[in-house]
């Protein structure tokens, strides 16, 4: 509904035939089986083949030698013409006659709407006015034909009107076109709940974007009443958020999920909500995007208060709490929304330097060089893996796969069974120096190094695949989606890579330490730093080429006052750790901004849409 596609029509003037005079030497003859007179106004534009004096004539230019193609093409320039001007007595035979085009035997009757009337088109009132001059004769004829018409078969219907039409002129085509153009036109979405398909009429418009649904609206009553009645507007909501993260989250931050994904008699909410939601949602999105970019946000601030070694080395949180690994061998859970503490788990003898977790478990690794497993829920400790003989930097599971790297330059590739159960399938072995971080995906294991390099691994066999080289000092972190790696150097640097190509696509400047952390989404780049500074950037200006490297770099934060060690964030906030012993929760959402609140409580309060509908 959508369509800007229009036929390109070219208006202009036309060239229109030189008419014969009435004093010229052509001789015409009239032959009238009415001798009155008829008075009755006619209209102008009617054309000469539908009447001549009130009465219903036939048209043709009788020439004794048949003309030339020149002649055809300009008939007024031969001079022996004669008009014959005969009474119409219309049955199957004369009108197949009359539409005869194109053999030798009829090149001597050609009409004279094939050169000045090859364009026009009745209109509904020349029409009417038209059917008004038929004969009775012909009318009767006519109902006898459609007698015979009816006792045909469809095909055998088809085939005598194809018959028909073949015979008529480019005008007459002209005028069945837009005769049958609105017969062929159905209002689909009116029809089908007549015949009891309503539901098909509003599956059909759920393929509707926001734009075309709203048009649809104001179509007709019907159509609104099927859109309104198929709760059109939240199945869209509902498809929204099904599909992007940015919807999913805003209906859980903002509570309106509340009312999607149930049935009319579970959630009796009028659509009317949900065309009025509809764009206090864009708004949200587009005030995100805005916040994002001018560096808006509401910080909230988390105090660890270590008793001894100061600094949170690293994190991950959703919606319901923060799980942090702490430089005092310690793991603390927060809630997110109190940010109070609600568990301490101990067990480590060292310094927590990585974890991750999922709806079971919590995994993390430390400088006494083991891994451990705890359960999510109770906060037990499950499981302890030791096989790495120094410090485990990083650690990444999914899938039943774990793989873990280690100050000790090698990479260990494990299988998970269960909690209790977890092998060692593999060690990888290549690098010169510490393996700082891991990523991998069901193809590729991508490992980086303190030797400078990026190396990538086979998920399935684990065999060397190739090196990534191009970083001037040791490489502290990478993420890996999607066939772009990118990677944050000492040598104070990002990198952007094509992992099957292994080249270097774009070089971010801007840092003035070691990067420490680094995140990507389909938008964004977020980094961390040893400078205290968060800094975020534009991914796909990024990958364009033509982009200046100055116009990369959106907004720095500083709000930590040491190092920053590992971040994580999401459509509408970054939740960042440093060596400050703090963890900063930067808030683009709930920005305090009283303006966009009371303007988006007017969209919501407002009434629902009055529409005025012209009758059909």
């Amino acid at each position: 509904m959508d369509s800007d596609t229009d036929d390109c029509i070219f208006e202009g003037d036309e060239e229109v035939a030189p008419q014969p005079r009435m004093d010229s030497p052509h001789h015409m003859e009239i032959a009238n089986n009415d001798d009155s007179s008829n008075d009755e106004e006619m209209d102008d534009n009617l054309p000469a083949a539908v009447m001549m004096q009130g009465v219903p004539v036939s048209i043709g230019i009788d020439h004794p030698n048949p003309p030339t193609q020149s002649e055809v093409s300009n008939p007024m320039q031969h001079q022996s013409v004669t008009l014959s001007i005969l009474p119409s007595s219309p049955n199957i035979q004369t009108l197949q006659d009359r539409y005869e085009r194109g053999s030798n035997d009829n090149q001597k009757h050609f009409g004279i709407d094939d050169y000045n009337l090859s364009q026009t088109v009745l209109s509904p009132k020349m029409r009417k006015l038209s059917q008004q001059l038929l004969s009775e004769s012909y009318k009767n004829e006519r109902d006898a034909c459609t007698k015979h018409f009816d006792t045909w078969s469809e095909q055998e219907q088809v085939d005598f009107v194809e018959h028909l039409i073949l015979r008529m002129c480019h005008y007459q085509h002209g005028q069945i076109d837009c005769f049958l153009k609105p017969m062929l036109q159905r209002d689909f979405i009116s029809a089908l709940p007549a015949r009891g398909l309503s539901h098909v009429a509003e599956n059909i418009l759920t393929y509707l974007d926001a734009k075309s649904l709203g048009a649809a609206e104001l179509v007709c009553r019907e159509w609104y009443r099927v859109v309104q009645d198929g709760h059109l507007w939240k199945r869209l909501i509902e498809r929204m958020v099904s599909t992007h993260s940015m919807w999913k989250g805003l209906s859980e931050r903002m509570g309106w999920s509340d009312h999607l994904f149930k049935g009319k008699q579970e959630d009796p909410v009028p659509d009317s909500f949900f065309r009025s939601l509809y764009p206090s949602i864009i708004a949200d999105i587009e005030k995100i995007e805005s916040n994002w970019r001018c560096g808006r946000h509401d910080l909230k601030r988390i105090m660890c208060r270590s008793d001894n070694s100061k600094g949170v080395y690293c994190l991950q949180y959703d919606d319901d709490k923060i799980v942090s690994g702490l430089r005092d061998n310690t793991i603390k859970l927060w809630d997110r929304r109190t940010l109070e503490n609600t568990k301490v788990l101990t067990g480590h003898t060292g310094s927590v330097l990585c974890l991750q977790y999922d709806d079971k478990v919590i995994i993390t690794g430390s400088s006494d060089s083991t891994v451990r497993v705890w359960d999510v829920n109770t906060g037990d400790l499950v499981n302890t893996l030791v096989h790495h003989c120094e410090a485990v930097l990083h650690l990444r599971f999914d899938n039943g796969l774990m793989v873990t790297c280690s100050k000790d330059r090698s990479i260990a590739v494990w299988d998970m069974v269960s909690a209790k159960e977890i092998n060692m399938r593999r060690v990888l072995v290549g690098h010169r120096a510490a393996v700082n971080v891991v990523d991998f995906d069901d193809k590729y294991i991508v490992s980086a190094s303190g030797d400078r390099t990026i190396k990538v691994w086979n998920t399935l066999t684990c065999e060397f695949v190739r090196t990534l080289n191009g970083h001037k000092r040791g490489i502290a972190c990478l993420q890996y989606r999607d066939r772009l790696v990118v990677s944050g150097s000492s040598d104070n640097t990002i990198r952007l890579w094509d992992i099957e190509f292994g080249a270097c696509l774009r070089i971010l400047e801007g840092h003035e330490e070691l990067v420490r952390c680094i995140r990507f989404d389909n938008k964004r780049i977020v980094s961390g730093a040893y400078d205290g500074k968060i800094k975020v950037w534009d991914l796909q200006a990024a990958l364009d080429p033509r982009s200046l490297s100055s116009t990369l770099c959106l907004r720095t934060l500083v709000e930590h006052t040491g190092r920053v060690f590992r971040l994580q964030f999401d459509e509408f906030q970054i939740v960042s750790s440093s060596h400050d012993d703090s963890i900063l929760i930067w808030d683009f959402l709930d920005v305090p901004q009283p303006e966009t609140k009371t303007h988006i409580l007017a969209i919501l309060r407002s009434p629902i849409r009055t529409y005025t509908y012209v009758q059909r």
